[in-house]
């Protein structure tokens, strides 16, 4: 950033804005919002200003500028129109050691002036560092329609009541009195004009000790997606800026940390492949416990919690222990994979079935059967199967799988780490080994729709119904 942004406290402060036309009166407009106090420089003044003046809402200096009347001051605006005009008194107002402003001169600022959104005391600024202030005001609009006009008024009730709230509630209950404020029904009361109903239901919460729509004990099974922070959902963000703690996968990249609560407790349950540092009944026992100390909790996983993520087991441990349970969906490693390498997972015509499957099983568990899901129309995707390639490669032609069958293995997708490597069943094996690709990794199998042929022949010169044959085309 070229700029920095902060807030500056106005309350009876002075503002200094030379100029006494229509510039130094939008200027005018903007400070007159806050409570500082205004003072134009000008000889002369527009019908605008002249009637404020005339009101004592702001002060006149007649006089000829000199550098004793831009000190002492949080903010100066040049605004006369004029740039030589406007040159002469910005050397005045550096000379004073004056925070300056000059209309349309970039190169004379040391602030600009952002777009606003205003609902005091709730203030938005959007800046482009002057690059673009079209771009500023479409943003502006796109947060004006989002946020209702009276929500200052709601924050401003909230302040108020903070003191009572710190005085009878403990902290988890205030941040999830605070939470159902701001997105349960006191804001919908209250964005409805029903602001005296907002208030009572507030108030009963705080006399109560907590919301009553308590949400402390839930736990969020979160998808972070298959790397990349943009890829979590909007609803994966709240959660994690939300919680109390959040449990995180060793393939959690550490910019989606970055997202949650700087206060949020931050654990490690990662499993490195081949070790029992952290065993999944230890990670469901943690889990339970968090709950039970009534804090927010978030299971972040990658991917999707629902695929391959064990999530069923932690989910049916917390339901055991009477703990509710929410499902955050994420993008799941093959959707990922196939798009970072610029491809569908189905295409019509070719392929209308998707398989996702594991190519690592847990030990003692027998191998899913790859060969049968790989009929014509379909794309199988297997999750951490790197590992296994020989084996699945072996299952594959013993279905009758065509050995030049292509296959694209993507490890690490949607990272800086990427690796992409195209290949064949008869030799991804080989192919993955010599590459050094390893988990996290995806493979992924297409066997397209042989259109207008009823029958094809294998290998070994059988001719097979293509209905009915379990292989690639």
């Amino acid at each position: 950033m070229k700029t920095f942004p902060m807030f500056l406290t106005m309350t009876d402060r002075r503002v200094v804005i030379a100029g006494g036309g229509e510039q130094a009166a939008q200027k005018c407009r903007l400070m007159l919002k806050t409570e500082a106090r205004v003072v134009i420089v000008a000889t002369e003044l527009e019908d605008e200003l002249a009637g404020l003046v005339a009101a004592q809402r702001i002060d006149w200096y007649r006089d000829r500028p000199t550098v004793g009347i831009f000190a002492d001051t949080a903010l100066v605006f040049i605004a006369t129109g004029c740039k030589g005009a406007d040159a002469a008194l910005h050397a005045l107002a550096k000379v004073a050691g004056a925070l300056i402003n000059v209309v349309d001169q970039p190169a004379l600022c040391d602030a600009l002036t952002p777009s606003i959104v205003d609902r005091d005391p709730v203030v938005v600024a959007i800046g482009t560092e002057g690059t673009a202030p079209v771009l500023a005001r479409q943003i502006k609009t796109r947060i004006e329609e989002s946020l209702e006009p009276r929500l200052g008024d709601l924050a401003a009730l909230a302040g108020r009541l903070r003191t009572s709230a710190a005085q009878r509630m403990t902290p988890a209950n205030r941040r999830s009195l605070w939470r159902w404020v701001f997105s349960g029904a006191p804001r919908l009361s209250h964005a409805t004009g029903q602001e005296r109903d907002a208030a009572r239901q507030i108030k009963q919460a705080i006399e109560a000790g907590r919301a009553p729509l308590d949400d402390a004990g839930l736990v969020s099974l979160v998808g972070a997606g298959p790397g990349s922070r943009d890829l979590i959902t909007l609803r994966g963000v709240q959660r994690l800026q939300e919680a109390d703690i959040i449990f995180y996968d060793r393939l959690i990249d550490d910019g989606i940390l970055e997202l949650a609560r700087r206060d949020a407790e931050r654990v490690y349950v990662g499993k490195t492949p081949g070790t029992t540092a952290w065993p999944q009944d230890r990670i469901n026992a943690l889990l339970v416990l968090a709950a039970r100390q009534g804090k927010r909790v978030v299971r972040l996983k990658c991917g999707d919690p629902g695929v391959f993520g064990r999530g069923a087991e932690e989910a049916a441990a917390l339901a055991e222990a009477g703990f509710a349970v929410e499902i955050v969906p994420g993008v799941t490693a093959a959707a990922g994979a196939a798009a970072s390498i610029g491809q569908f997972l189905t295409t019509r015509g070719q392929t209308d079935t998707l398989v996702l499957t594991t190519g690592t099983c847990r030990a003692g568990d027998a191998a899913p059967d790859w060969g049968q899901y790989l009929r014509p129309g379909t794309t199988l995707a297997l999750y951490m199967g790197v590992g296994n390639a020989a084996g699945i490669a072996q299952n594959l032609r013993n279905a009758g799988v065509a050995g030049n069958t292509v296959v694209e293995v993507v490890g690490s997708a949607c990272t800086p780490d990427q690796v992409q490597l195209s290949t064949t069943v008869l030799n991804m094996a080989s192919d993955i080994k010599r590459a050094k690709v390893s988990n996290p990794a995806m493979i992924l199998i297409r066997s397209p729709k042989v259109s207008g042929v009823a029958c094809v022949r294998l290998d070994g010169g059988a001719v097979v119904d293509v209905a009915k044959a379990p292989f690639a085309a």
